[in-house]
């Protein structure tokens, strides 16, 4: 038997930086929020190594922040989300630092600050060199469980959203200890994170498979750019699943990527070399590595003895992998780390379903576009969850009962790990028709036998878009279209819809 619990205020679908953004805005209203994963666990946002991109030096500036964002994201980047977002950067981070996130200080008390690529000037506040994220989900989940009127709930999986005969979203139907559940509120938010774990190789944690975005997409909701997928250049290549980070931060410091000959390759792709945009870079490695040349992170000169203290995490990681960065270069691959695309969002949250709201990696609201400014992931999930929160509050009780849903079908994990590796085969760094349309007749195949799990929702929203986007633009190469084309314009997908179109 279903059980219902009604919520007398904002349901919360996630446990990561833009959930609880969001929690800790919803006041005076109360915030129900539910994760699958132990908190910390399950969440990228406390595997954030970098730290989160605002305009906090004297010489740097929103605008300028904006257009770097729109210029790395490759022509797909709303200008007016940009600017909005930017020009909330710094009090976005020191709401953090007043939660108690310890960013790095200079000797005046200022924030200390990183240069990542494609970025002007340095701002990326960090956290002790590379533990930012951990530090700052430490603080949120302090705060959040400091907070009366915040309760969370962990051991709780999405399953379905509940609507109502309006077709407005009443909160979600999940799996609990006690079975199946259904939990009504007047406002939910999801903020479920990324789909990392739907390929073999990723940076993310396992858990976290696109099944909010899924979820929204089978009850409606419009999905924006699904395709668009960043490998993130620098995973630390030791067979590790998921793979271990090297911070982009490092090559930000001087650290050079080389060959197997030790010959530094990046100046033979881009004028930037290692500071290049991230789909370039990680297409260069990418190319190394076919080519049998290999890919190694250098970083002996650049950091050396002072590994430890500056870059603690990515020291730990080689040195657990019999790899010493002090005397030796780092190997390292492209491994999925973000999805730009997502239920397509504005800034606060808004989504096509009333009722819904997205924050967070789940939404895609135009920040991103092709391809992700380094460290304005952080960015985007603190500021849009705290929006979202505001606007979640606001939403009176309809007082409409929910419609049945029936849970979707679980994808056992011989299955996951088909799926994993054809999306990793087929959808990866380089793409064209034929794997695409392999990958697709997997996803039929793994479907016809278990039906249509979350996984494979998500699956085959990247896989069909990614076919239909007859270009390379960022995130999304395509060996068989390796051209832009023009206009550039957004992918658009609702399925009740039954139909795809395009957005400008």
């Amino acid at each position: 038997m279903i059980q219902r619990i009604n919520h007398d205020g904002v349901l919360i679908v996630g446990a990561g930086l833009a959930g609880l953004s969001a929690a800790l805005a919803c006041a005076p209203r109360k915030a129900l929020v539910l994760a699958a994963q132990p908190l910390f666990k399950g969440s990228s946002s406390a595997w954030a190594q970098g730290g989160v991109a605002a305009a906090l030096a004297p010489n740097d500036h929103a605008s300028i922040h904006a257009a770097d964002t729109v210029s790395a994201g490759a022509g797909l980047v709303t200008a007016s989300v940009a600017d909005d977002i930017t020009r909330r950067g710094v009090a976005a981070v020191d709401r953090l630092a007043a939660f108690g996130a310890p960013f790095d200080r200079d000797n005046k008390g200022h924030y200390a600050l990183n240069l990542e690529a494609a970025h002007t000037f340095p701002r990326v506040a960090r956290v002790q060199g590379d533990g930012a994220g951990q530090a700052i989900m430490e603080a949120m989940v302090a705060a959040a469980m400091a907070d009366p009127l915040i309760e969370i709930r962990t051991g709780v999986s999405l399953k379905a959203l509940l609507k109502d005969a309006s077709g407005r979203v009443r909160g979600v139907l999940a799996e609990t200890a006690a079975g199946l559940t259904e939990f009504v509120a007047p406002a939910t938010i999801l903020a479920t994170g990324g789909l990392g774990g739907l390929y073999a190789v990723t940076t993310n944690p396992r858990e976290l498979r696109g099944e909010g975005l899924a979820a929204a997409a089978l009850a409606g909701a419009d999905i924006a750019d699904p395709e668009f997928v960043q490998f993130h250049p620098t995973a630390i290549d030791v067979g590790a699943d998921p793979a271990p980070l090297a911070t982009e931060t490092l090559r930000g410091v001087g650290a050079k990527l080389i060959d197997k000959t030790g010959h530094a390759f990046m100046s033979a792709y881009h004028a930037k070399t290692e500071l290049a945009p991230r789909d370039i870079v990680a297409r260069a490695i990418h190319r190394q590595r076919i080519d049998g040349l290999g890919a190694f992170l250098d970083a002996r000169e650049a950091v050396g003895k002072d590994f430890p203290q500056r870059f603690p995490a990515v020291f730990a990681a080689c040195m657990a992998a019999a790899i010493d960065p002090r005397k030796q270069p780092i190997p390292v691959a492209p491994a999925v780390h973000y999805h730009m695309g997502g239920i397509a969002a504005d800034v606060h949250g808004r989504t096509s379903l009333p009722g819904l709201f997205a924050a967070g990696e789940c939404a895609s609201t135009g920040l991103h576009g092709a391809n992700r400014l380094a460290s304005n992931s952080l960015l985007e999930a603190a500021v849009c969850g705290q929006l979202a929160g505001e606007a979640a509050r606001e939403v009176a009780d309809p007082g409409t009962a929910p419609l049945p849903a029936a849970p979707v079908s679980t994808l056992p994990p011989a299955a996951m790990a088909t799926l994993r590796e054809a999306l990793s085969r087929d959808a990866g760094v380089i793409r064209d028709a034929e794997g695409l349309s392999r990958l697709i007749v997997v996803i039929d195949d793994l479907e016809a036998e278990h039906s249509r799990a979350l996984p494979l929702v998500a699956a085959r929203l990247i896989a069909s878009a990614a076919l239909a986007r007859q270009e390379s633009r960022g995130g999304h190469y395509r060996a068989d279209f390796p051209n832009l084309s023009s206009p550039s314009r957004r992918t658009l997908i609702n399925l009740v819809q039954q139909s795809a179109g395009v957005a400008a």
